[in-house]
């Protein structure tokens, strides 16, 4: 196994002192998981398009298909 010197603030250093005794471990192990976390997540972290994002939100609103077909739907608009 590699290791590697970080330097940290004080405030982190004070945070992964305190986490690690949280959770009854050594400030090595609390790093080796959260960097091992970060690389999991990184191919999940991917921005799709806009409809992927809001894909749940589609089709949810109840009202005319589309307003264009009726021209009172569009009367004031832009008053």
């Amino acid at each position: 196994m590699k290791t590697v010197s970080v330097k940290l603030p004080n405030d982190l250093d004070a945070t992964l002192t305190a986490v690690a005794r949280h959770r009854r471990t050594s400030k090595s192990a609390v790093v080796q998981a959260a960097l091992e976390e970060l690389v999991a997540r990184r191919g999940q972290s991917r921005v799709g398009s806009a409809l992927d994002r809001v894909r749940d939100l589609a089709g949810c609103v109840v009202g005319p298909a589309d307003l264009s077909v009726n021209k009172a739907y569009l009367e004031g608009l832009g008053r």
